[in-house]
This record gives structure tokens, sequence and C-alpha cells, in this order.
């Protein structure tokens, strides 16, 4: 896991501020190598290494306060919500899993018949694959794999970035 994400970091200096996760006491992680690279406040790639393989997402979760108040405000605005959703379909047509957490009715103050509802419902959004290919798993063909997906979730990424963010405090 270490040498792919050094191989992703060395692509693009984006991707260096990275971590593996080490196991703890619960048998998930002793069965699971995980791994995060950090774009941005709470805006990150995640890799997972298992016995099914490898499995890639693309994320904005667990925001900070203020956070989903901003999502909310840039997915409703005419100008940077339809860059949001034109990027989630996008994902979604190219067989990417899109999800989160997702709120069972709108949220106060939008209007159920808003064209990016459900959107808006959202306090999280994960767009994740996985790698069909278990012949390709241990060649350079994966590194090749996790930067295509990364180059897919990047207007993904890149409008939370944007939008979403939080500066942090120096």
């Amino acid at each position: 896991m270490i040498a792919l994400l050094n191989d992703v970091a060395d692509t693009n200096p984006a991707y260096a501020d990275y971590s593996v996760w080490s196991y703890a006491k619960d048998t998930w992680w002793w069965q699971h190598q995980t791994a995060t690279i950090r774009l941005a406040r709470k805006v990150e790639i995640g890799l997972r290494f298992d016995l099914d393989g490898l499995y890639v997402k693309g994320a904005w979760h667990y925001p900070d306060p203020g956070q989903v108040e901003l999502y909310r405000a840039a997915v409703a605005d005419k100008d940077s919500g339809p860059v949001l959703a034109r990027a989630i379909d996008t994902l979604r047509h190219k067989g990417y899993e899109v999800g989160g957490d997702v709120m069972k009715v709108m949220p106060r103050g939008y209007s159920p018949q808003h064209e990016r509802a459900e959107l808006l419902r959202h306090r999280s959004v994960v767009a994740g694959r996985a790698l069909d290919h278990d012949d390709m798993l241990m060649t350079a063909k994966a590194l090749d794999w996790v930067l295509d997906t990364a180059a897919d979730l990047d207007p993904m990424l890149s409008w939370f970035a944007q939008h979403v963010t939080v500066p942090e405090d120096p």
C-alpha cells in the first residue's frame, strides 16, 4: 500500500499528503488495509485493499460544523450547483457507486421540487469503485487504474475543496 501511495504521490504533488491506517482491536482492521490521500479538509481519496481486491473512493464526509450549510448553499446556487450535479452524473455513468449520509426529508429552507433536491439532502458525498481485474492488482497497471480513478473523481473533489472547505486557523 505504501509503495502504491508513493507512486501515486510521485505523479502528482497534490496526492502527497497521505496516511495508511493501522490495525486496531476489531477484526475488520486486520482484514483490510486502508489509506487516505487528503486533498483538503474533509475532502479525500480513500483506498482499501482486502481479500476482495482494491477499492478507491472520493469523499467529502464527516463535515466540520458549518460545512453542511456551505455545501447546501453551493448546491442551491445557480452557477456552482450544476457543476457538482454534472460531476456526479458523470461518475454514475462511468459505473461509480455514489452515496453518503442522506436525509430522508428536505432540509429546512429548500423546496422538495428544487432541481437538485437529491443533492441538497446529502450531509456527505462518497463515490467509489472497485478494481474489477484481479490480475492487474499486483502490476503497474494498478497504479494506472488508481490514477485514472483519481482523475475521474477530481471534478467532484475539486468542487468540494473550492466550495465547502472551511479555512483552517493558522
